[in-house]
């Protein structure tokens, strides 16, 4: 194939995998796509670690990495506050209802041992989740290796990033869910845009692909732009590529792929779900972002729960309980069962098979082949 995308990076398919999972990562690269590997979560020493480890991997393959550097969020207007300066705004309101819900679902407190080693924010940096000053650090991390995109998932990118990794020969995106998103991201001189549905699973906007890929490729001019949300399969490949996107962006049909580092419970969840069970909850991050329902995402939209905090305070908050939950779900028909839930997009009704990441890719191919021969049927006289 050959697109703005392909001819960009070199690569054989217009396929982009988001995943925080290095070993999807390299298996999309090395199958023809571009792995971005979600950076986010990562520690600073774990980035340098899983970055060489894909690197070693995939060979002469490109790869990306992704970050979120917010414009703004709650506390903070310089991206300098440390954890323990969030950690005190959250109000005792918040700490009380969430301790009752643990409770109410009998979910077990960590041990000393399991505490120590919970690879909590705290334990990961002392720089609050999803700040300037964190990603600032990821960005030196990633720099010194060699990726060929640098993604924001959250706002348009910092000039300061831009600039980084241009002078690194480094192409940068962004996601946009709006189209005014769009024309402060071509103002701020990204090589590329994910125009990102409502359909997509972790922070997404209101507008759906269908009605925001068209809207995004007009406004982009002369920037490549890939679709995102709702897209697995070839058949949506190809209807977002007759929308005018130059490749596709995928994230949640990585989720149950056999490499996925996705918890077992909630990989099953996952596989046995429909596409009507997600939906967009503050609960985990405190901004709107598409998740599993499960009964954690039910407590918070209750009338009487207090309303999710801003970022970064939400993520400190449940960050904690998370670990909680995560250690003991597997537990048949246990509270922490019940709580447990992810990241997922409406693609997750047809994500209801294991598959090496690589298959899926080919896959994928082969689905968008058909549905492009069968366009052309129609054209014929």
């Amino acid at each position: 194939m050959k697109t703005p995308v392909t001819e960009m990076f070199g690569i054989e398919f217009p396929i982009l995998a988001f995943s925080h999972c290095r070993d999807v990562v390299a298996a999309v690269s090395k199958a023809g796509g571009l792995g971005v590997l979600g950076a986010v979560g990562h520690s600073d020493k774990d980035l340098e670690i899983d970055l060489k480890w894909i690197e070693d991997e995939v060979g002469d393959h490109p790869y990306g990495v992704d970050l979120i550097v917010p414009a703004r969020y709650a506390g903070d207007g310089e991206g300098g506050l440390k954890i323990e300066d969030i950690a005190a705004m959250i109000p005792d309101e918040h700490r009380k209802f969430l301790e009752e819900l643990l409770e109410r679902y009998d979910v077990p407190e960590e041990t000393p041992e399991e505490s120590n080693s919970s690879n909590s924010w705290s334990e990961r940096s002392t720089d609050a989740p999803f700040s300037a000053n964190r990603a600032a650090r990821q960005i030196e991390i990633a720099l010194a290796h060699r990726p060929s995109l640098m993604a924001n998932a959250l706002g348009p990118p910092p000039k300061e990033m831009i600039d980084k990794c241009h002078d690194a020969g480094v192409k940068v995106a962004a996601l946009a869910g709006a189209r005014t998103h769009a024309e402060r991201h071509v103002n701020a001189g990204v090589d590329m845009i994910i125009a990102q549905g409502y359909e997509a699973g972790g922070h997404t906007g209101e507008i759906g692909s269908m009605v925001l890929i068209p809207e995004i490729v007009d406004a982009a001019g002369s920037v490549p732009v890939v679709g995102a949300g709702g897209i697995g399969r070839g058949r949506q490949m190809a209807a977002a590529m007759a929308l005018g996107a130059a490749g596709v962006w995928c994230g949640s049909v990585w989720l149950t792929t056999e490499e996925a580092e996705t918890h077992p419970v909630v990989k099953e969840k996952m596989l046995a779900a429909g596409s009507g069970d997600t939906l967009r909850s503050r609960s985990l991050t405190g901004k709107p972002a598409r998740m599993l329902k499960s009964a954690w995402t039910e407590e918070w939209a209750r009338e009487d729960t207090p309303d999710p905090l801003g970022m970064p305070l939400q993520p400190i908050l449940t960050d904690g309980s998370q670990a909680r939950i995560n250690r003991t779900a597997h537990h048949s028909g246990s509270g922490s069962e019940k709580l447990a839930t992810y990241f997922v997009g409406q693609i997750v009704g047809t994500m209801n098979q294991a598959r090496p990441a690589g298959q899926v890719v080919i896959d994928m191919i082969e689905e968008f082949i058909e549905s492009c021969e069968y366009l052309a049927e129609q054209l014929e006289t």
